[in-house]
């Protein structure tokens, strides 16, 4: 099931493409779930300082805040014109940086309080966004990942994102641990661990069952948002519109 996910988001293969690495496949343990806002069309999430920060979309409602882990309540949270679709978001510094679904409007907000710090253009849609070094990552949809300088959002280069040498698209939420871009793929019950430097895919992730433990329905209710603490090594995934929130750990990888 995880294998056909993935054919079917991908394009077809190249034909003088090499023959491409194993790929190492995953499950999950469930380490511990938390309450989430069933309101929440979660769009980003990443962790800092102790708090779960979350992006979530819906024109009207898109929002940012910042969460309290035990309880899921919104600690501090600033929205997004009605007229805008929120989308992904990443820590730089002491700003949040957010896209917008197809406004082609980017937003930076001062991470200690979330005031707005102001606005930025670029081309394309806005999906998920993460930190890698210096350097800013979009995913828009397509099989290509985009990096820019986040001081100037000038674009460095990019890369297209393969599974078994098939360029895969509808890459979603974004989420950067150890150096490598984790990345939920749209309705899609799987995080797929991507290679910066080459975009390849070269780990899946199942997370089968995860949406049905959470007691979630209806499509739109699909798995996305990641978040990891690097202090304590904890990973933390959710959905969107799911009344809960997991700390896993990978399991069975082979």
């Amino acid at each position: 099931m995880l294998v056909f996910a993935l054919a079917m988001l991908a394009d077809p293969p190249v034909a003088t493409a090499p023959a491409p690495a194993p790929v190492e496949r995953c499950g999950y343990r469930i380490v511990q779930s938390y309450p989430h806002d069933t309101s929440s069309f979660t769009q980003g999430l990443f962790w800092h300082g102790g708090h779960l920060y979350e992006a979530t979309g819906q024109y009207g409602r898109s929002r940012i805040a910042r969460l309290d882990l035990k309880s899921g309540k919104a600690l501090v949270q600033t929205p997004l014109p009605h007229d805008q679709f929120g989308e992904g978001i990443t820590r730089w510094g002491d700003q949040i940086i957010g896209v917008t679904w197809k406004s082609g409007i980017g937003h930076r907000w001062r991470l200690k309080d979330l005031k707005p710090l102001g606005t930025f253009r670029y081309a394309g849609e806005g999906w998920g966004l993460t930190m890698v070094g210096d350097s800013l990552v979009l995913s828009d949809g397509t099989p290509e990942l985009r990096f820019f300088d986040p001081a100037t959002m000038a674009e460095q280069r990019r890369v297209t994102v393969r599974f078994a040498g098939r360029p895969v698209a509808m890459i979603n939420e974004l989420e950067t641990i150890e150096g490598q871009i984790w990345a939920n793929l749209w309705m899609a019950d799987v995080i797929v661990r991507i290679d910066p430097a080459t975009g390849t895919i070269f780990s899946l992730v199942d997370l089968s069952g995860l949406k049905a433990d959470a007691g979630a329905g209806g499509t739109d209710s699909v798995l996305n948002g990641i978040a990891w603490d690097a202090k304590t090594k904890r990973l933390f995934v959710t959905g969107k519109y799911w009344p809960k929130l997991y700390e896993i750990t990978l399991a069975d990888c082979r």
